[in-house]
């Protein structure tokens, strides 16, 4: 049953008398106490709280002397209590209310300053169970949620951030706060609480596996507003979740002007494929170009995986994202700099390589601090118009699959590892994906076709302007091993794979023609293995 409004206007002005202090982070908080105090407000505090404003020299009463009762249990219970959330939630204009609020000796509370137990900040460190419970606020968002109901008579400020704009604001309105200022205050509130509660929802589906609940939020903290989206004419901003997970949301920008919507969603892109190769089995550099490699490859040090990811496609590198599987050494970083790069992003940097990133200003290095695990689970969504599509993470690993041999040929121990690296890769290219390897080094990708055999035909033409600019002989598709995301649908994909050199080929399996496709490998004496997994990415 919908509650019915009394319809009792809002006033403009209301002047601040009582104030309620109650926050975990206390940076600019005695400044504030100490801003309200000069404008003649009363200070109501708790805990932690009221001994960082009393220590300071302020006059400050702790909410136990309000509610006549103590804090218990550890502090768990402080300001559940009738009489705070009466002084918060009262309209003050209203009769009956007033009466009620005499009756049991309520005051008005003005203003809430209030933020929460950290609780994404334990999660991001991975903390245990117990104390990732313990960090969930219930006192907080209650008060936060009765305050900014009541916008009408109540200010509540949740960020430390909107400090100094309230100070402002009582000071061009003499002690008082605007309507408009209480319902912005109120709106940013709302959505602190609705973040906070869908960090930790998400937190327990993670935790306890759920799956797909009933109910999904999808919330974060604005890290910063971009100048704009993947457009000019876009706005945008960059939010985190509070996921631990190593990677451009939580790498510390070294170096470099402000990335932007493009360079985020690439960076991403990049240090995600590149984290398929771990660090203890070699060097490893992938190269991204609008969320798409253009290179990938291992080596004999970082700098020779660089310079075997850039041979792929030197052209289309130009511009593009580089991501590092190990910490980025000096010989890398002179290589890198010699080609004008967007991004560098690796799990640390040496001193060395940052002072040569340094002649390049606008270049922007990334320190991420680990690789993410590609075998970690955890949801991907994405918008659409009155939705979301939510899905589960794509963890498979090639190393963990059943390979198939469904050829009379088996692969040779080369060809398998170059399945294996291709697959690997093609798992991050947006379908139809093709990917050609060749001694762990990508010789040419298809990405984002329409038909599979476009995609086929577009990495053979890559592999053959890579050989020109190189000055090779051949391209190195010639004896090379490749790797399509899904199923072929025809025959036709794979001769024109045959055609430009391939001899081994990995892909699903599953199509109504694998008989007809496996024939024409036979057929062409190409070896041919089924994963039983395919790799979408759209």
């Amino acid at each position: 049953m919908a509650v019915v409004s009394k319809k009792i206007p809002a006033p403009d002005k209301v002047r601040i008398k009582t104030a309620l202090l109650s926050v975990s982070d206390k940076t600019g908080i005695v400044e504030v106490a100490r801003a309200l105090v000069e404008q003649g407000v009363t200070l109501l505090s708790t805990g932690g709280t009221h001994k960082a404003i009393a220590d300071a020299g302020l006059a400050v009463k702790d909410v136990s002397e309000l509610t006549g009762f103590p804090e218990i249990m550890d502090g768990r219970v402080k300001t559940l209590h009738p009489t705070v959330h009466g002084g918060l939630l009262a309209i003050r204009d209203d009769e009956e209310h007033k009466a009620a609020m005499a009756a049991h000796g309520i005051i008005d509370i003005d203003l809430a300053v209030i933020n929460l137990y950290p609780f994404e900040e334990v999660r991001s460190k991975g903390g245990d169970y117990p104390t990732t419970v313990e960090n969930i606020d219930i006192g907080g968002p209650a008060m936060i949620r009765a305050s900014a109901k009541n916008h009408a008579y109540v200010t509540i400020i949740t960020n430390p951030a909107d400090y100094e704009t309230l100070i402002g604001e009582l000071k061009s309105n003499a002690g008082s706060t605007s309507y408009d200022f209480r319902r912005k205050m109120a709106a940013a509130a709302y959505a602190r609480t609705a973040a906070y509660d869908a960090a930790i929802s998400n937190w327990f589906a993670d935790e306890l596996n759920l799956g797909m609940m009933r109910h999904r939020a999808i919330g974060g903290v604005l890290k910063e507003e971009m100048r704009y989206g993947e457009n000019p004419h876009q706005a945008a901003g960059f939010y985190i979740t509070g996921e631990n997970r190593p990677g451009v949301a939580t790498a510390a920008l070294l170096q470099g002007k402000q990335l932007s919507y493009n360079n985020i969603n690439d960076t991403d892109a990049a240090y995600e494929l590149v984290a398929e190769f771990r660090p203890e089995q070699g060097p490893a550099c992938a190269i991204i170009k609008h969320a798409n490699p253009c290179g990938v490859a291992t080596g004999s040090s970082l700098a020779d995986a660089y310079r075997r990811a850039l041979a792929c496609d030197s052209t289309s590198a130009f511009g593009g994202i580089i991501a590092l599987n190990q910490e980025l050494d000096a010989e890398t970083a002179a290589e890198i700099v010699k080609l004008f790069t967007e991004v560098i992003i690796a799990p640390s940097v040496t001193d060395e390589a940052k002072a040569l990133i340094a002649a390049k200003p606008n270049l922007r290095l990334l320190a991420a601090g680990g690789l993410p695990d590609p075998r970690k689970g955890g949801i991907m969504a994405k918008t659409v118009s009155g939705g979301l599509l939510v899905q589960s993470r794509d963890n498979a690993m090639v190393e963990d699959m059943a390979l198939k041999v469904v050829t009379k040929r088996a692969p040779t121990a080369q060809e398998l590892e170059d399945m294996k690296f291709a697959f690997r890769v093609a798992k991050h290219v947006k379908s139809n994906a093709v990917v050609y390897a060749k001694d762990g080094q990508t010789a040419g990708i298809g990405a984002g076709q329409m038909s599979r055999i476009d995609s086929a035909r577009i990495a053979a033409i890559k592999a053959e302007e890579a050989a020109k600019a190189a000055g090779w002989a051949e391209p190195m598709t010639k004896g090379s091993a490749v790797a399509s995301e899904a199923f072929l649908p025809f025959p036709d994909s794979l001769l024109s794979m045959i055609a430009a050199g391939a001899t081994a080929l990995i892909q699903p399996g599953g199509s109504i023609k694998d008989a007809d496709v496996i024939a024409a490998a036979d057929e062409a004496g190409v070896a041919m293995v089924f994963t039983g997994m395919r790799h979408f990415r759209h």
